[in-house]
């Protein structure tokens, strides 16, 4: 069977060609996302940039220990095998990831003290606090999870209620912060129990958690409105 060197190449060529156009796209997308909600246009490529950066980089917060962590270990016991995870001690890193959590917050706060909309903006934090608390559950060895697309479709629909004309803004605002307090901090106490190595606030990377929620709230508002 004989394989063409120069399909090999292509293919390479072709896969690449699709990464490009699949970041661009998406570094369009979040471009969009900025601008819709006020970020002023010389700024927008440095919270990109800063926000692609930063969703490499976990800050440590504390560590805490764990009741127990499962090592796969078997017993054969009258001809039949049995698996028994013994118990030893370990512990949980707690970090925070700057692209995904601290950006995302500083972002909120800039914009409530552009627009001044902190009655409304509390309004919907204080909502999704709720929902995102509600949905959120603890999963064993990985965290603190929930629905992704629940937390934004909620923030979009709220602010477009309460104000049209600020409704990305909004909805940016209580989809960042309102998952940051709902799902992460109010859990805090769980993290003990799930016998995750480590547990990052805003997730491992841009499109985890908080960011996430954010920018798919405010994409969803511009469509309502």
């Amino acid at each position: 069977m004989f394989f063409n060197p120069l399909t090999f190449l292509l293919m390479i060529l072709f896969f690449f060609l699709l990464l490009f156009f699949f970041l661009m796209a998406q570094w369009n997308l979040f471009a969009l996302v900025f601008a819709k909600i006020g970020i002023p246009p010389q700024y927008i490529f440095s919270a990109l940039f800063l926000t692609l950066v930063g969703s490499f980089i976990n800050i440590p917060i504390k560590r805490i220990p764990q009741e127990t962590v499962a090592d796969e270990r078997w017993v054969r016991f009258f001809g039949v095998r049995y698996r028994i995870p013994p118990a030893r001690r370990a512990e949980t890193v707690l970090a925070i990831n700057v692209g995904g959590a601290v950006i995302p917050c500083l972002l909120s706060i800039y914009l409530l003290f552009k627009t001044g909309l902190w009655a409304k903006g509390t309004a919907v934090t204080a909502i999704m606090i709720l929902v995102t608390h509600w949905l959120a559950k603890p999963v064993k060895g990985v965290g603190i999870a929930m629905p992704a697309f629940i937390p934004p479709f909620v923030a979009a629909i709220i602010s477009v209620v309460l104000s049209h004309h600020y409704a990305p803004v909004l909805a940016y605002v209580g989809g960042t912060l309102g998952t940051l307090i709902g799902a992460d901090i109010l859990n805090m106490g769980k993290i003990k129990d799930l016998g995750a190595p480590v547990a990052s606030i805003g997730g491992a990377g841009t499109f985890d958690g908080i960011f996430l929620s954010g920018m798919m709230a405010v994409l969803l508002a511009v469509i309502l409105t």
